[in-house]
Order: structure tokens, then C-alpha cells, then sequence
């Protein structure tokens, strides 16, 4: 009988241990990874993902913080890479596992505070700006400057909704004023603060989604958002159009770690691995309307995304975009003080 029972037991283990093997906990932003490449990746692989969503990188943070193995896989910025390694809150990858990383273009190959990718494999490009309706501003332009953001006319008052962000109106205020976004000068803080504060008044609101709604119903002009959001409202808003504020535009990338707590990396590893052939990471981006960071995927995006200025920023802008920079824990200190008392 012991025998007996001690196969059964190892029968159940194997059958355990093989039903492990065809499962992945994914986790990212919400919308933010089109269904039917993960039905792909299932037909694939036959790893069944399972998808949640949370609603920013402090959230996913605080429960890795806390000891939390509901991932596989997450979605983090470059910010977050640098924080979330130091802490040692996300696994060293394991690059023999990973050969498609030698897909990725060498801009993005050495992001600062990950500068061998030891932790991250990028996901999407980002740059963050100004969007807005030419049908709505006089003669239809409106000057390419985060003046008009943050010390708007009087017709853009009442019309402006802000990103519910705090790394993203620190560093846009910071360049408006010329100065450097990780200052550890208390001045400096201050001097974002003032911005912030005066332009406070002038905003609908602080938010993340809804914006599109929003310009329908023309309860806004102007929106500070994410490159690919304005790619979208595009197609419902003909007259949507994104600006790149000349005193500089953030530009980063979105990417895919593997939590400390994770249970099945080998299916992390193939997940993360199969994302960066060209084919599948295009059609991530033709979904998110982002661009990437994969060589070899422009031929399978399509035709309006190749020629979208949104997306591929023109030559003339190019030196507008600002990479993410790793600020010291003590400028980070000064920022969270701004935050809390803008939003106290």
C-alpha cells in the first residue's frame, strides 16, 4: 500500500508540477496588451496567460513590497526597473535564457539605471506631451511650449485636464522653468511647486483616462497625455493633435520583469523572449499605438502607424525627447514633499 500511495503521490506531483508548466500570471495597466496575442502565445507555447490589471507602477510596487506572488510577469517603467532591482524585488534575468534581446535597437539598449538590461526587456516607447484640438485655438495652432500648459490664456482655462502623475508635472514644470528635474535644491522644488500651484486653478482636473470623452463632449481643449492616446483620440477627433513642447519631452519605455516571488519564470522567460520577435511586438504596438524597441518590427506595423509623426517622431523633434533620468533619493524626497502638498 505504500508503494501504491507513493506512486499515486508522485503521479499527482507530475501532474501538478506539468499544469504549472502551462501557466503565466501577467500582470499590467489596464488595456494595455491586445487579448488575441495572448491566444497566439497560447496556441504557441500552449501557456495559458492569465491577464490583471492594476492601475500604475506604485500599486504593483506596494504589493511586491509586500510580498505578493500573484506575477509572473509585470510591466514597469524605467523608473521603476532602477527601484524595484535595488530592492531586489525583481529577479536578475538570465540572458541565455532571453537570445532575442539581441532584437533590440541600440538607443534602447542601455537604459540609465538598468544600463545592461540586466532586469528589464522593453516593452513600448512612450513620450509624454500636450494634445489638443486645432478646431478650438485660434488659427489652429497653439504655440509649441509648456507655457501655454502651465500659464494658459484665458480661453484654455476651465479646458485643460492634467496626467494624475507625479513624475510627469514634476519634470514638465521643472523644464518650463529651465531647471533640472532631479534638483536636490529646495529652491528648485519650491519654484515647481509655485507652477503647479498657480496652474491648479486653471485645470478640469488631474486624471488618467476618460480623455477622449472628454474632448467629445468638448469639456476640454487641451489634454497633457502619452503619445499614443493622442494617436487614438486621432481617429475618432480628426482634429487632435499632439504637441512636443520645445523645452522637452519625456520619453521612455515600458518593461517587462520578472517579480522575486514569481512561480513560473521558465514561462516568464519564453513569454518575455517570444515579445521581442519582431512580428509579436508589432502587434502589440499597431494594438497600444506606441512604438518599440525591436528591430525589424516597423515592416509589420501598419501603414498609418509607420507615417503617424505621433508615433515616429520627426527629425526636427528628436532632440525635444528627454530619456528618464534616476533621480537621487534626496531629489526624489523633494518631489514627493511638492506632490503631497499640491494634492493636499
Amino acid at each position: 500500500m505504500k508503494i501504491v500511495a507513493t506512486v499515486v503521490l508522485a503521479g499527482m506531483a507530475m501532474m501538478q508540477s506539468a499544469q504549472a508548466e502551462q501557466v503565466l500570471r501577467f500582470g499590467n495597466w489596464p488595456g494595455y496588451y491586445p487579448v488575441e496575442l495572448l491566444k497566439k502565445f497560447k496556441k504557441e507555447t500552449g501557456i495559458d496567460v492569465t491577464l490583471t490589471a492594476y492601475d500604475s507602477d506604485a500599486a504593483v510596487a506596494t504589493k511586491m513590497k509586500a510580498g505578493g506572488s500573484d506575477y509572473d510577469v509585470v510591466i514597469v517603467s524605467d523608473l521603476y526597473v532602477s527601484m524595484l532591482g535595488k530592492q531586489n524585488l525583481i529577479d536578475k534575468l538570465d540572458k541565455t535564457k532571453l537570445p532575442n534581446a539581441r532584437n533590440i535597437r541600440p538607443e534602447y539598449a542601455h537604459p540609465v539605471g538598468d544600463v545592461n538590461r540586466d532586469y528589464g526587456m522593453p516593452y513600448q516607447v512612450i513620450t509624454t506631451g500636450l494634445v489638443y484640438d486645432t478646431s478650438r485655438v485660434p488659427n489652429g495652432v497653439l504655440p509649441d511650449t509648456w507655457k501655454t500648459f502651465f500659464e494658459p490664456p484665458e480661453y484654455l482655462k476651465g479646458k485643460i485636464v492634467a496626467l494624475n502623475v507625479q513624475e510627469e508635472l514634476y519634470m514638465a514644470a521643472s523644464w518650463y522653468l529651465g531647471q533640472d528635474e532631479c534638483s536636490e535644491n529646495p529652491q528648485d522644488a519650491k519654484r515647481v511647486l509655485a507652477v503647479l500651484e498657480k496652474q491648479k486653478p486653471s485645470l478640469l482636473a488631474y486624471a488618467n483616462d476618460g480623455v477622449v470623452e472628454r474632448f467629445q463632449s468638448r469639456q476640454v481643449i487641451m489634454n497633457h497625455d502619452w503619445s499614443a492616446d493622442a494617436a487614438k483620440y486621432h481617429k475618432v477627433l480628426p482634429t487632435i493633435v499632439f504637441m512636443y513642447p520645445r523645452e522637452g519631452v519625456h520619453q521612455y519605455v515600458d518593461n517587462f520583469v520578472i517579480p522575486s516571488a514569481a512561480k513560473n519564470r521558465d514561462n516568464a522567460y519564453r513569454f518575455i523572449n517570444w515579445m521581442m520577435e519582431p512580428r509579436n511586438i508589432a502587434e502589440a504596438s499597431n494594438f497600444n499605438r506606441y512604438h518599440d524597441a525591436i528591430v525589424g518590427s516597423t515592416q509589420f506595423l501598419t501603414p498609418e502607424l509607420q507615417k503617424d509623426p505621433t508615433i515616429n517622431p520627426p527629425p526636427e523633434f528628436q532632440k525635444r525627447l528627454k530619456p528618464m533620468k534616476i533621480c537621487s533619493p534626496a531629489a526624489m524626497a523633494l518631489r514627493d514633499k511638492v506632490w503631497v502638498k499640491l494634492k493636499g
